[in-house]
């Protein structure tokens, strides 16, 4: 087995390039959902906000059914190879994404009635390949999460690591938006864009991939001591068994529900107060031109958040000194209060400031959950990322309120119910009873 001897730099600069890809395309796929909308789903009334989050619901669902693959395949085959695996099913993903717009351009009219709706066939072909991404997204993170956790680079500890990691996954998170926006859409009007605007610029992402591939092919990754299985042992404990891992899934899950909730709903709330002729001025102005480029507002309030992320890991990357389960109380704490005045002001320049504080709870959360673990760490990682699948149903659910509610204002109590839970497992739930302490 191919182990670690050395504390280089090389396979945490290249698990931190490949989990920026992961950001990036994690939030391309939720900036769909606006232009969706429109190219995918205009003719739609009844349905069309439910329809819409469904991209993200089956993003996550891809976590839900295949993490703990992950985590098999890295006890199995080791975390080079379930790197490189989880690589290609993401070429796959992107291939499907430029198939849906081909068919929808060549064949637009074929599809299916749904209640009153109808549906193109290229709407199902995206969700495929919405899920294929999801499940590339959790494959690479089930490797990265355990990896960059146990890595010992000199003068940093775990949750530093985990940060400067989510830091440069953020900054993909940030550019994403203005990416569909002013390069996939070049920078057209939403209600202009149209499903042939897909094709080439997801087969030139596939071809990154695939070199990315090429490339991490041919570096050392060595192994990990202490952190997996070796091949065909049998581990005496069942992963569930452990309480403070069993509620850190349970974290995660409410976690991913309102970090994505914000993320890739806020547009469809500005764009509803925009349509509404509330207005959402920036500095006086109705619409952000970059480069010549018109970017429209939605399209910055998200780049905010996801921002937010970024300055939020960057800052507390520094903070060596204070805990997990310190910064988790806080974080949560603010949250909450920022999102109460949002929601009774109706005010998404608030609501995207909690950014700031969704930031670190990822890196506190992971590190919390697989704290003690040792050997059990990498299936743990696999079981810990099922949790993500919380990004499926919060979005979809509220959707699904918004059309009964006929407003995006007060659903945002979906992530203040997310926020408590995670404040819960910040005071009680990640303690580790003596019973979960390996000898």
């Amino acid at each position: 087995m191919n182990t670690q001897k050395n504390n280089s730099l090389g396979p945490f600069v290249v698990l931190t390039f490949i989990y920026f890809i992961v950001g990036f395309l994690t939030t391309v796929n939720g900036q769909f959902q606006g232009p969706l909308k429109i190219a995918f789903l205009s003719h739609t009334e009844e349905l069309k906000n439910t329809l819409t989050t469904l991209i993200s619901f089956f993003f996550f669902l891809g976590y839900l059914l295949n993490s703990s693959l992950g985590g098999r395949w890295i006890n199995s085959h080791g975390y080079k190879s379930t790197l490189l695996r989880a690589l290609a099913v993401m070429v796959g993903g992107l291939l499907t994404y430029s198939f849906s717009s081909w068919l929808v351009v060549h064949y637009g009219e074929a599809g299916i009635n749904i209640l009153a709706d109808r549906i193109p066939y290229g709407y199902f072909v995206f969700l495929l390949g919405s899920y294929l991404m999801g499940t590339s997204a959790a494959l690479l993170q089930v490797v990265i999460n355990p990896y960059i956790a146990a890595y010992d680079l000199p003068g940093t500890q775990p949750v530093q690591r985990m940060n400067i990691v989510c830091a440069i996954n953020s900054f993909g998170t940030t550019i994403a938006p203005f990416f569909v926006t002013g390069i996939m859409f070049a920078g057209v009007a939403l209600e202009s864009v149209t499903a042939d605007q897909l094709l080439v610029p997801f087969l030139l992402i596939a071809l990154c991939i695939i070199l990315t591939t090429a490339v991490t092919s041919r570096l050392s990754l060595p192994d990990i001591q202490g952190t997996r299985a070796d091949s065909g042992e049998k581990l005496s404990r069942s992963i569930w068994s452990f309480r403070h891992l069993k509620l850190g899934v349970i974290a995660i899950f409410f976690y991913v529900g309102a970090e994505v909730s914000v993320g890739v709903n806020v547009n469809l709330h500005a764009m509803e107060l925009i349509e509404a002729g509330h207005g959402l001025s920036f500095f006086g102005k109705d619409h952000l031109i970059l480069w010549g480029l018109d970017l429209g507002i939605p399209a910055l309030l998200a780049t905010l958040y996801w921002g937010g992320f970024m300055v939020g890991r960057l800052t507390f990357s520094f903070f060596n000194q204070v805990s997990s389960r310190v910064l988790l109380v806080v974080t949560t704490f603010i949250a909450i209060v920022l999102t109460f005045i949002a929601i009774f002001t109706n005010n998404l320049w608030v609501l995207v400031s909690v950014g700031l504080c969704h930031s670190v709870m990822w890196s506190c959360i992971f590190t919390l959950a697989i704290k003690g673990l040792g050997r059990y760490t990498s299936k743990a990682s696999g079981v810990f990322m099922m949790g993500v699948f919380g990004g499926a149903i919060f979005p979809v659910l509220q959707g699904v309120l918004a059309d009964i509610w006929d407003s995006w204002q007060w659903t945002w109590l979906i992530v203040i119910v997310c926020e408590l839970v995670m404040l819960y497992y910040a005071l009680s739930g990640s303690r580790i009873k003596d019973a979960d302490k390996l000898q």
